[in-house]
């Protein structure tokens, strides 16, 4: 079992709050992604579940047991690291059971748990190679069959593709997806692209200064973001604000309006723009337009096939069922 409790955990340094009390709670077997921008407290909390970082308050359970002082080796978690921090001088089937050699298990256990995790992840072809003999995704890979073997409760993941390139990070997006599906364990994601938040989460927690601005599904958080900060931190390109600074010293509505719903037109719309920078992507393209009287840009998505180019006049039209209102906190209307 993998359910893992926060009850008013905080976390300081000194005089610094960096995590003020919060609650969370994860279910077994849930893909809970932790998301923000740098510095938003996300690794921070990751290491408050797995023990590595002392509670300032609050309390930590896991599977119900208060686990807030228990020791990271008896928390029953596993952890996988931006680094892969793999033994160089060891074969990849000695890395992976490094943890069971460490807690002394008989060596016909060893073996068949490395070789069901070899065989989960693709690596029994590997097993005795080095690390260095390995591409990144299959060095992760082994580093992920290393927290395997050890049947945790829940596995804890600190960016594990930010050191891959962009077509590395899609592979291994998919294949820590399907582990999570064959092996239904509790997995804790903790990333700065909200592409891989969306694409592979149970539930999402977005951040910002250590609190948590939003809980839900990702296409909760796209559908109804709570308050500005989610709306503009969730979805690719961010979501298009209207209003904004002086809109709120008024204290009027800002309107938010994503650019995959916005339609376009040479011709006629409700708004009136000239196309700025374009960036074409084969199936859609993204048109950057400044609009009549308004200082920043607008972000639209356009079938691949629209052919406008820079300083073309553009016209927009919003779809009106699709239109986000805020009020002066910043806060969802409706």
């Amino acid at each position: 079992m993998g359910r893992i409790t926060l009850d008013k955990v905080r976390k300081a340094f000194g005089d610094v709050e960096v995590i003020p009390p919060l609650d969370l709670t994860i279910e077994d077997g849930e893909f809970v992604v932790f998301v923000g921008p740098s510095g938003c407290g996300k690794s921070t909390l990751l290491r408050l579940i797995a023990g590595l970082e002392d509670v300032s308050g609050g309390q930590i359970r896991i599977d119900r047991e208060d686990a807030t002082h228990v020791p990271p080796a008896k928390r029953g978690l596993a952890m996988v690291f931006q680094s892969y921090a793999l033994y160089p001088h060891m074969s990849v089937r000695k890395n992976i059971a490094f943890p069971l050699r460490m807690a002394g298990m008989d060596q016909a256990e060893q073996d068949k748990r490395v070789g069901n995790a070899a065989d989960v992840l693709n690596l029994t072809d590997y097993l005795e190679r080095r690390p260095g003999q390995l591409s990144g995704g299959q060095r992760q890979r082994v580093a992920i069959g290393r927290a395997i073997v050890r049947e945790p409760a829940a596995f804890l993941f600190d960016e594990p593709l930010s050191n891959l390139d962009a077509a590395l990070r899609v592979g291994m997006r998919l294949e820590i997806s399907e582990l999570h599906k064959r092996l239904e364990t509790t997995m804790i994601y903790v990333t700065h692209d909200q592409v891989e938040a969306m694409t592979m989460a149970d539930k999402i927690v977005v951040l910002q200064a250590g609190r948590i601005e939003q809980v839900g599904s990702p296409l909760d958080l796209y559908r109804t973001p709570r308050n500005i900060f989610v709306a503009g931190f969730i979805g690719s390109p961010k979501m298009n604000f209207l209003g904004g600074e002086d809109a709120a010293k008024r204290n009027a509505q800002t309107i938010g309006i994503r650019p995959e719903h916005i339609s376009v037109s040479s011709s006629e719309g409700e708004w009136k723009g000239t196309v700025g920078v374009s960036e074409h992507l084969g199936s859609d393209t993204f048109f950057h337009v400044h609009l009549d009287g308004k200082p920043e840009p607008m972000t639209v998505r356009a079938g691949g096939e629209v052919d406008l180019h820079h300083g073309n006049n553009i016209w927009l039209t919003p779809d009106p069922q699709q239109i986000h209102r805020f009020d002066s906190e910043g806060l969802r209307i409706g």
